[in-house]
């Protein structure tokens, strides 16, 4: 099998080969810590690994790229306000005003490449007339919203062995970036109307892009991000969600199926047991990253809504972390989800710079048994 079929396979219920080894990646401050403790200085940790393990074939090819941006054109300006006792006042590239540790700079905002702990100040929308001018950052015809040679990478997509996934926002998660979490909530109470009209414009937004690209190749997955949930709960009531993200999930959906994509999955951390009927019912049919500390164990999940729903990750970091028999017994937890299908296991999270390299090593050894590499 190629590792598209492969991925494809393992996640709708099919018969893989094997089931793709996928144990999660580090973070830039896990990453040093694991060059302190034993991987080569200029080694490729993942290629370096699958050498110690004795795993040969479970490398996959470059993701590929159609060059489409979902995000703001033209984006904020990334720059630093102010310095003071040990941390930075800077506005990212969103228009979000924080506070973050002087031990970063603002890229580190840019993307998830180490976990970055920032207090909020301030969200670029706040009125109505904050979004006014937000929407006209979101034109469909912006330089740079398509690649310049967009046509010709979706013909060489057509024809792959790789696979191809496009990853966008969902509806909460946008919102929450333009309004901030505090900001959206109240104003779902305060101005439901104005959400409802930013929730409407996102997913119309996100319509007409895939309508473009899907007029050329349908990707194999589609991943929308949301992060909607704590520890314990949704962040936002069933009756919301239905009100202001169900819309946009089923739309997507329909369009993402008829062009014939397989893999539909939302992303979002906390506990998702609210979330999963919802996402269920709206034709999703794969949900990470399945965080362990929170109560969202793929064990529980399955047994809850059989094999209605498909899973990724779902291995506690926490245990990966202690290593020895508190990895073999997480492990042991999941492989029966993994026996019956529609679940690729990994990290429930970035890998945190606690889980050392000799531990990571040890658990790439058991995932490797359990997913057939080894």
């Amino acid at each position: 099998m190629t590792s598209r079929e492969r991925y494809v396979n393992a996640l709708t219920f099919g018969r893989p080969d094997r089931v793709p080894f996928m144990p999660g990646w580090p973070r830039q401050s896990t990453l040093a810590a694991w060059r302190r403790q034993g991987l080569p200085e200029r080694a490729d940790w993942f290629a370096f690994l699958l050498r110690e393990l004795g795993v040969e074939g479970a490398a996959t090819p470059p993701p590929i790229d159609l060059g489409v941006d979902f995000r703001m054109i033209p984006q904020f300006e990334e720059k630093v306000l102010e310095h003071r006792n040990g941390h930075y006042v800077v506005q990212d590239w969103k228009g979000n005003v924080c506070e973050i540790s002087d031990q970063f700079d603002v890229t580190y905002l840019r993307t998830a490449k180490d976990f970055v702990t920032r207090r909020w100040i301030r969200c670029p929308v706040n009125t109505r007339d904050d979004w006014e001018q937000m929407k006209a950052r979101y034109e469909m015809d912006s330089p740079g919203r398509f690649a310049a040679d967009f046509s010709d990478r979706c013909r060489r997509a057509a024809d792959r062995d790789g696979l191809l996934r496009i990853a966008f926002p969902g509806p909460f998660w946008q919102m929450r970036e333009w309004c901030g979490f505090e900001g959206l909530c109240m104003m779902m109470i305060d101005e439901p109307d104005l959400v409802a009209e930013m929730a409407e414009f996102w997913k119309e937004f996100v319509a007409a892009m895939l309508e473009r690209a899907l007029a050329h190749v349908a990707p194999d997955a589609v991943v929308i991000s949301e992060d909607m949930a704590y520890k314990a709960k949704a962040m936002i009531s069933p009756a919301m969600t239905r009100e202001f993200c169900v819309p946009s999930w089923r739309r997507w959906r329909r369009q993402l199926s008829d062009a014939g994509t397989p893999v539909i999955e939302i992303d979002s951390d906390g506990y998702v047991g609210e979330l999963v009927p919802l996402w269920i019912e709206c034709g999703v049919n794969v949900c990470s990253p399945m965080e362990v500390a929170a109560g969202s164990a793929v064990d529980e999940f399955r047994r809850r809504f059989r094999r209605r729903m498909g899973y990724s990750g779902g291995v506690d970091k926490r245990c990966i972390a202690r290593g020895g028999q508190a990895i073999r017994d997480e492990i042991r937890r999941i492989e029966p989800v993994v026996a019956d299908g529609g679940y690729i296991p990994g990290c429930d999270h970035g890998v945190p710079s606690d889980v050392s390299w000799p531990n990571f090593v040890d658990y790439g050894r058991l995932l490797a048994k359990i997913t057939g590499w080894l």
